[in-house]
């Protein structure tokens, strides 16, 4: 532990098969909430890791204190969901690291429902929830994460009315919301890009196992009530917006294969100016526009990371192009994209 952070007294045994990560920042009651649902599961081989991501309001530390199950540590600066999450996943006690945000409720079989598809999917490392909207009954807030041809990312189905009838499958990449992901891939990875801070880590990290031939798979069965954006100040708050933008930037110079890269980039710019465009977005245009600049100050150290990331993949361009979806419908409907579980280096005998 460095000098940034303290840990309360921890009650958690020397080792569990699950951690259970809840990165806090001014999280307020839905923190609570979380915790109750949490300590309300039908599985009990875990531990609660809860991080004050050094929230100016001194509350969230005080909720997780009031769980003697959860350990609580306490930063003393802001590091990002990103850099949180990496501290962590090197705090955590399981073979499994679970990241859980602090405005999710996780249904009593939540984690029941993902170690029991770990144990049918024993060379699949890396498994999404089902979340449902709170606000929004009978609406769905995500079937895991997708991937246009235009680089632009989404939430399967969000906002989308819930059919309930949801099949198992692969999905691109796993909603940092409600994920569950071997705790040493996770760490071979090199975990969340921390340049990232906040916003779309979980896509880059997504994309990362994609390259990697790491399939994802979406457990419609571990569902998840999700307020969203209570850390943030809303999917619409400047904060969300220049960092979401200038992030999804970074997603496409960094992961994209080389072939697809000229063919993705002009398409993403030209579907960021549309978006932009639509009277809705006005407001938030000059923010776009800076963070695009603010996207190209980044591009030595994303590039950096690019040459890393690309020595090291595994899968072929053609695979990555199928992973993705090429119809537009798909991503201005938010359509979720879910395919059977294919074979691959990870989960062929």
């Amino acid at each position: 532990m460095n000098d940034r952070a303290q840990e309360d007294k921890s009650p958690a045994p020397a080792s569990v098969q699950v951690t259970v990560c809840i990165i806090a920042y001014n999280s307020g009651p839905t923190l609570r909430d979380c915790l109750r649902y949490l300590e309300a599961q039908t599985f009990r081989d875990f531990e609660a890791l809860v991080i004050d991501n050094a929230s100016p309001d001194p509350g969230d530390a005080e909720i997780a204190a009031e769980f003697p199950f959860a350990r609580l540590i306490r930063n003393d600066e802001n590091l990002g969901f990103a850099g949180a999450g990496n501290q962590g996943a090197r705090l955590a006690r399981g073979r499994w690291f679970v990241l859980l945000n602090p405005d999710a409720y996780a249904e009593p079989d939540w984690l029941e429902q993902l170690i029991n598809a770990a144990a049918r999917y024993p060379k699949v490392r890396s498994f999404t929830s089902r979340q449902v909207m709170t606000e929004v009954p009978g609406h769905l807030d995500g079937l895991g994460d997708v991937m246009s041809i235009t680089g632009i990312p989404y939430r399967g189905g969000y906002l989308q009315p819930d059919p309930g009838n949801v099949p198992e499958g692969e999905v691109f990449s796993p909603c940092g919301a409600a994920m569950m992901i071997d705790r040493e891939l996770f760490l071979d990875l090199g975990g969340f890009d921390e340049f990232f801070f906040c916003y779309s880590e979980d896509v880059d990290l997504g994309y990362r196992l994609q390259l990697a031939d790491e399939p994802t798979l979406l457990v419609p069965g571990a569902t998840i009530g999700h307020v969203g954006s209570a850390s943030s100040g809303g999917r619409k708050s400047e904060f969300a917006v220049f960092h979401g933008t200038r992030n999804r930037f970074y997603v496409v110079y960094k992961d994209t294969p080389w072939p697809l890269l000229p063919f993705v980039v002009p398409l993403h710019l030209f579907c960021v100016a549309y978006i932009s465009s639509r009277r809705e977005n006005h407001p938030h245009a000059p923010l776009v526009w800076r963070a695009f600049k603010e996207s190209l100050k980044g591009l030595p150290v994303i590039l950096k990371s690019r040459r890393a990331v690309q020595r090291r993949r595994r899968a072929s361009t053609l695979q990555i192009a199928r992973a993705m979806t090429w119809n537009p419908r798909d991503l201005f409907g938010r359509r979720p994209v879910i395919r059977p579980l294919r074979p691959t280096r990870s989960t062929a005998p």
